[in-house]
């Protein structure tokens, strides 16, 4: 069957529009992407650039070709932040993927970016240069400004749910129905927080070859999000970074500072693993993020774990910033605070004071850290006063010797048997090195 002439024709012009399509050149898709592109030497200094990236910041492109690096273009946290954490990633796994940072434009503005690079490498395997995907932010930073806001909204709505509770008294049938809304928005609630909070903790412990590790973290509430955190992670070979800290405050605000503050340290400790360095560096981070708003600041506790001895012993150099001290329970029976005085609280002062201590773990020797949620819970047993940090430590004289696991499993049980009286989260990590002839626990 032949074709008629007018569709002969309208097949033709088709073609012609789809052929003319396929004309663009593959330079002209570069310059004029819907995102900004960008080519680094590995010194940082900017080697190409296209077009839809010179107009969202306001340069020509000989202002920044061979003249400027990427780290001028960010401001003054995004360079802290670029040095700190992207960069150390970017060396060790080649690439890094939708990292948040702040681009200054020509005149001084701020650009919210997503940033994604890949470390090109040639034939014979080294690296020649950084190519760089930025992604413009604006919206996706209005959003989070906007889910911040619902956050608020639904905050509110269940305040008013509970007054409208304790009106329904007089109406039988309209309790009952806001009874029954209140309960369907908490268990929403609590969902969304233990959703959350499972994102901020690791899922396990990496094991430590000779030593025993356990965790634990014990939530006042399961409708709010709480902002304690701890992590053990390896480093160079045959040593370890770990942390244990507690942010101020509960919600929202506290989760996003937790998350800042736990990929702060992990990225700092691999820049620069000398502990009091690595809370320094976190301190500089959360000053500059909240930038005169209201405060963010933590307590931490950041150590540095490595074999010392062949009779299986451990060597900690453990940095305080305002934390609790740590409890040691020796293999004779006797138990004793790290006491780490004078450490103040991170977030705070431009040159907060850092206090170091270096402890041995000998073998069946207990570490125990933990935040004030077990020290600052009601207790009938101290007469409805802070359980405080001198009957932990005679809880702890009771336990020792001990393992990491048993500690974390008895400072559980007496949380639990707190009951009502425990209003503030608590998280545990436990260290110990198993006694001659033991098995190594696995976290």
């Amino acid at each position: 069957m032949t074709s008629r002439p007018e569709e002969a024709v309208s097949q033709s012009d088709e073609r012609a529009r789809f052929s003319a399509l396929l004309e663009d050149s593959a330079e002209d898709l570069y310059d004029n992407a819907p995102c900004g592109y960008l080519s680094t030497l590995l010194d940082g200094r900017i080697a190409k650039v296209n077009a839809t990236l010179l107009r969202w910041l306001g340069y020509t492109r000989d202002e920044l070709v061979g003249r400027r690096a990427f780290a001028d273009l960010l401001t003054i946290g995004g360079r802290m932040f670029n040095e700190t954490h992207v960069a150390p990633l970017l060396q060790m796994q080649g690439q890094v993927n939708s990292i948040a940072l702040e681009l200054q434009t020509a005149d001084g503005a701020r650009l919210p970016v997503l940033v994604t690079s890949v470390v090109k490498t040639g034939s014979d395997g080294q690296p020649l240069l950084i190519r760089t995907t930025v992604i413009d932010a604006r919206d996706r930073r209005a959003y989070e400004v906007e889910l911040l806001r619902a956050s608020r909204t639904a905050q509110a709505a269940q305040e008013r749910a509970e007054a409208a509770q304790a009106a329904a008294e007089a109406a039988q049938a309209r309790a009952e129905a806001a009874q029954a809304a209140v309960e369907a928005e908490r268990a929403r609630l609590a969902e969304l927080a233990a959703t959350l909070q499972k994102t901020l903790l690791p899922p396990t412990l990496i094991p430590v070859p000779g030593l025993d590790v356990a965790a634990a973290y014990h939530a006042a509430s399961v409708e709010e999000v709480g902002g304690d955190f701890y992590d053990l992670f390896p480093l160079a070979e045959g040593e370890w970074g770990l942390f244990l800290g507690d942010v101020c405050g509960k919600g929202a605000q506290a989760a996003a500072i937790t998350s800042l503050a736990r990929y702060t340290l992990r990225a700092a400790a691999v820049y620069d693993n000398d502990p009091a360095a690595v809370l320094r560096n976190l301190n500089t981070v959360l000053l500059y993020d909240h930038q005169g708003r209201v405060p963010r600041f933590c307590t931490v506790l950041f150590g540095i774990l490595t074999p010392a001895g062949a009779d299986g012993a451990f060597s900690l150099t453990l940095a305080a910033g305002g934390h609790p001290p740590a409890l040691l329970m020796r293999a004779d029976g006797t138990a004793e605070a790290l006491h780490t005085p004078g450490g103040q609280l991170i977030g705070v002062l431009a040159d907060p004071q850092i206090v170091t201590t270096t402890v041995r773990l000998a073998p069946g020797d207990t570490l125990l850290l933990y935040t004030d949620g077990l020290t600052e819970a009601q207790t009938a047993l101290t007469g409805a006063h802070r359980y405080g940090e001198a009957a932990l430590l005679d809880f702890a004289v009771s336990l020792a010797p001990t393992t990491a696991t048993d500690a974390v499993n008895a400072v559980t049980t007496l949380l639990d048997a707190f009951g009502d009286g425990v209003d503030d989260d608590t998280a545990l990590l436990a260290l110990s090195v198993p006694a001659r002839g033991a098995d190594v626990g696995r976290p």
